[in-house]
C-alpha cells in the first residue's frame, strides 16, 4: 500500500505511477485485435463462437436477439419492490438530464452575418451493458435514459448471458422499462465489434456507449473512428478526502464498496492530514469486510490498490485531487471547508459533497450518469451526458452587406495560405 507524502519530493512521480496510463497490456490489445478482425471477416460466426467460448453459452445467430415478448415477460414479472427502485431511480436520472439538453440559438456575428447553432440526435446509438457475476441493471438508466432525453431514433443494447443463453433477468426488465426493445445476447469485445461493424443479425450502429472491463474499453478504442464512443471506462476508483471531523467506519464502508466490483483492479485513494485516522479507516475496511459477500475481494483491493495521501492541510487535498482526476471523489470534511475546496477541484468525474453523499448514490439514482472517466483521463474528459448522444451542425448565412464586411479578412487568409481560388469564391458574389 503506497503511502504518499504530499511535500515529498517524489511526490507526484510516485502519484502517476499509481495511476497509471490507463493503456491496455500487450496481450489484451493483441486479443481484442484478433477479435475485431475475426468479427469483421465472419460476423455472425465469429461472435457466436466467442460467446461460446467466454461466456460458455452456445447460441445461434437466431436466439442472440432476445423476443421482443422475452423483455415484456421480464418486466411483467419483476418484483414490485424492484419496479418502484427502478421508476424512482429513472425519475431522478431523467430529470437531471433533461436540464441539460443543449437547445439550438442563432445571434449576428461582427460583419451582421447570422450564426448559429442546431442539434441533431445520433441515429443509431449501442448500449453496452455489463452482465455476469456482478449485473450492473443501474448502466441500462445511466445509458438508455440519457439516450431518450436526446430523442434518439434507434437504440440498441448488447449484454453478454449467462451459461443457458439468458440474460439476467433484472437487466432485460430494465432495458424494457427504458424503451429498449433491440436487445442482444452477447458481451465482451465481440460486442462491441459487432456492434461497429455489424453482422447479418446486429446492424452496426453510429456510436457505442456504456463501461465494461479491460476487452470491452480496449475493442472501443480500437473502434473508434469507425464509430463514436462515449469514453473509455476503465476499473472503477474512488478518492475519499477526508478531516479529522469524518467518521472513519463511513470512510471504510465507502472504501469497501469500491472494492466490492472485484475486478482486482480498482483504485482507492485517501486523502488525509492525519495518519493515525488513515490507519484507523483502513483497520475498520478490513473489520467490515469480513461481514460482507465480497469480502475476500475487497480484502486484496485493501491491501494491494489503496493509495494513502497525506496532505498538511485539508486544503492541499485539492491539488492532488486534480492530478488523479478521480472518477468518484468525496468530499469528507468540515461544513466550513467543504465549499472552498471543492471549487477548487477541476478535475473530477463526480463530486459527492459531504459525509451523508455516499459514491453509491451517484451509482444508482442521484440523476448524473455513473458513466465517469477513470485512470486519469478526467483530465479531458466528462461523464456521460445527454450531449454525447446528439451531434452539432454549425448555421452561417450572409447577405450582400455582410459579404462585403468580410471581404477583408477572407482575401488576407486566402494570400497567407496562397489559396487564390478561395478568395475568389467571394470576390465573384460581388
Amino acid at each position: 500500500m503506497p503511502l504518499l507524502r504530499f511535500t515529498a519530493k517524489d511526490f507526484r512521480r510516485r502519484l502517476r505511477a499509481f495511476v497509471g496510463s490507463g493503456e491496455a497490456a500487450p496481450d489484451v490489445r493483441a486479443a481484442v485485435a484478433a477479435i475485431v478482425a475475426d468479427v469483421k471477416a465472419r460476423g455472425d460466426a465469429a461472435v457466436l463462437e466467442y460467446t461460446a467460448k467466454f461466456d460458455r453459452a452456445k447460441l445461434t445467430a437466431r436466439r442472440l436477439r432476445v423476443p421482443a415478448k422475452e423483455l415484456a415477460q421480464a418486466a411483467a414479472r419483476l418484483d414490485p419492490a424492484k419496479r418502484r427502485a427502478l421508476a424512482e431511480a429513472a425519475r431522478c436520472v431523467t430529470a437531471f438530464h433533461a436540464r441539460t439538453l443543449p437547445g439550438g440559438w442563432t445571434a449576428k456575428n461582427p460583419h451582421g452575418a447570422m450564426v448559429g447553432e442546431r442539434h441533431h440526435a445520433i441515429r443509431r446509438c449501442g448500449l453496452y451493458v455489463p452482465g455476469g457475476q456482478v449485473p450492473l441493471v443501474s448502466t441500462v438508466l445511466m445509458t438508455a435514459l440519457p439516450a431518450k432525453v436526446a430523442g434518439v431514433p434507434e437504440v440498441c443494447a448488447c449484454t453478454p448471458p449467462g451459461p443457458d443463453g439468458k440474460i439476467n433477468p433484472d437487466i432485460l426488465a430494465a432495458l424494457h422499462l427504458c424503451g429498449v426493445r433491440e436487445v442482444y445476447a452477447v458481451g465482451g469485445a465481440q460486442a462491441v465489434a459487432a456492434m461497429a461493424l455489424g453482422t447479418r443479425t446486429i446492424a452496426p450502429v453510429d456510436k457505442i456507449f456504456g463501461p465494461g472491463n479491460a476487452f470491452v474499453t480496449e475493442a472501443k478504442r480500437q473502434v473508434f473512428g469507425l464509430v463514436g464512443v462515449d469514453l473509455l471506462p476503465g476499473p472503477s476508483e474512488v478518492m475519499i478526502v477526508a478531516d479529522r471531523t469524518a467518521n472513519p467506519e463511513w470512510v471504510a464502508a465507502d472504501l469497501c464498496a469500491q472494492a466490492e466490483h472485484g475486478s482486482g483492479k480498482e483504485k482507492l485513494y485517501l486523502v488525509t492530514e492525519d495518519e493515525t485516522f488513515a490507519k484507523r479507516c483502513l483497520a475498520a475496511a478490513r473489520a467490515q469486510s469480513a461481514t460482507l459477500t465480497h469480502g475476500e475481494k475487497i480484502r486484496q483491493a485493501l491491501a494491494a490498490k489503496v493509495c494513502v495521501i497525506l496532505v498538511p492541510e485539508i486544503e492541499d487535498a485539492a491539488e492532488a485531487a486534480n492530478l488523479v482526476a478521480p472518477e468518484h471523489l468525496e468530499l469528507m470534511v468540515a461544513k466550513g471547508a467543504l465549499a472552498k475546496l471543492s471549487a477548487r477541484i477541476t478535475t473530477a468525474g463526480a463530486i459527492l459533497l459531504g459525509d451523508l453523499t455516499p459514491t453509491v448514490l451517484g451509482d444508482f439514482t442521484a440523476g448524473p450518469s455513473h458513466t465517469l472517466p477513470t485512470g486519469g483521463t478526467g483530465r479531458f474528459f466528462s461523464g456521460l451526458r445527454v450531449a454525447d448522444f446528439l451531434r452539432r451542425t454549425s448555421l452561417v448565412r450572409y447577405d450582400r452587406a455582410s459579404l462585403k464586411k468580410a471581404a477583408g479578412v477572407v482575401a488576407a487568409f486566402a494570400g497567407m495560405e496562397s489559396l487564390d481560388a478561395h478568395g475568389r469564391s467571394l470576390r465573384v458574389r460581388l
